[in-house]
């Protein structure tokens, strides 16, 4: 929690306002809230009740808006959701705030995780890093990064598991833009990997793989997507509790997101990152959807709208 304290107040563009939620810890996370807030006018600490128990997906986000509805919103442009188990580079916040005034249709983006791997025991910045692997295609739930005016338009997050998935999509149906670049500028150390649990990692893979179902996600694309993480570590494991927390939710006939009109838009381009591959079928439905955004928001412009896979940067947030 100090790492990621001090790397978001030592950006060369920190927060404006930066709440922190303390979502009933027992530990002495309220002792060091209170020192940072002491020092740092920027931040206040909303406190919750303990529940008696981790609630993630719908957890997270009810923790998120406990801290959203003490601000304004308004009072800013853009917004950020942020976990508390990031190290992020100095100039994060700048470059990817400039990157969202050269390219008015971005609505949410980011930059890549990476976690220390094995032989990496300070997990610092200067060891051994492995990639999460996250698509270009989309902002990673950990760092959240948004224009306000878009995440207004999507509605907010889902209060469920892939909340950090649909909000992705809905902004590409909407003609907004989501994206992350590997950049060396907003390369970040995620000190606990994608997929883990407090029961362990299976169990969150098996989430993830809910989380899927949830959405809307085809079996075709699933299993696609399960193959792949096979290949990256926990190797086999990680990508087969993927694939049958997926089955297992399908054939229980759990519910799932209740947008028709949204799923069948998430199948239409899962069909098409299948058959033509993820960066071609991301461009595609990008340039078709730009008409909806332009629609939307009076602007001109070419229907392409290209945006760079390297970026620049400028910023702040709440």
């Amino acid at each position: 929690m100090r790492r990621t304290l001090d790397s978001v107040l030592g950006q060369t563009e920190p927060p404006t306002t930066w709440v922190v939620v303390d979502d009933g810890s027992t530990d002495e996370t309220p002792e060091v809230l209170a020192e940072y807030a002491a020092k740092y006018p920027c931040l206040k600490v909303v406190t919750r009740d303990n529940r008696g128990g981790r609630r993630v997906g719908p957890g997270v986000i009810e923790a998120f808006y406990e801290g959203y509805r003490a601000i304004d919103p308004k009072d800013y442009d853009f917004v950020c959701k942020i976990d508390l188990d990031l190290e992020l580079p100095p100039r994060y916040f700048e470059t990817l705030i400039e990157q969202m005034h050269r390219h008015p249709r971005i609505g949410t983006c980011s930059g890549k995780a990476y976690f220390p791997g094995p032989g990496n025991t300070d997990k610092s910045f200067g060891g051994d890093l492995i990639s999460e692997a996250c698509g270009d295609e989309m902002s990673v739930g950990m760092i959240k990064f948004y224009r306000r005016s878009c995440f207004e338009e999507i509605g907010g997050f889902v209060s469920q598991v892939m909340w950090d998935g649909i909000d992705c999509h809905r902004c590409r149906m909407l003609g907004w833009i989501a994206c992350s670049w590997d950049d060396p500028e907003l390369r970040f150390i995620h000190l606990r990997p994608m997929g883990s649990s407090h029961k362990g990692i299976f169990t969150g893979r098996m989430r993830h793989g809910f989380g899927q179902w949830f959405m809307g996600t085809g079996l075709a694309y699933m299993t696609a997507s399960a193959v792949f993480r096979m290949t990256r570590p926990p190797f086999v494991l990680g990508g087969l509790a993927m694939w049958w927390g997926y089955v297992k939710a399908m054939a229980a006939g759990k519910p799932r997101y209740e947008d028709a009109q949204f799923r069948k838009f998430l199948r239409a381009y899962q069909w098409a990152c299948l058959l033509k591959g993820k960066a071609r079928a991301t461009q595609r439905v990008n340039e078709q959807q730009a008409e909806v955004w332009h629609r939307n928001h009076g602007a001109a412009g070419t229907v392409g709208d290209a945006v760079d896979t390297g970026p620049a940067g400028t910023p702040a947030a709440a």
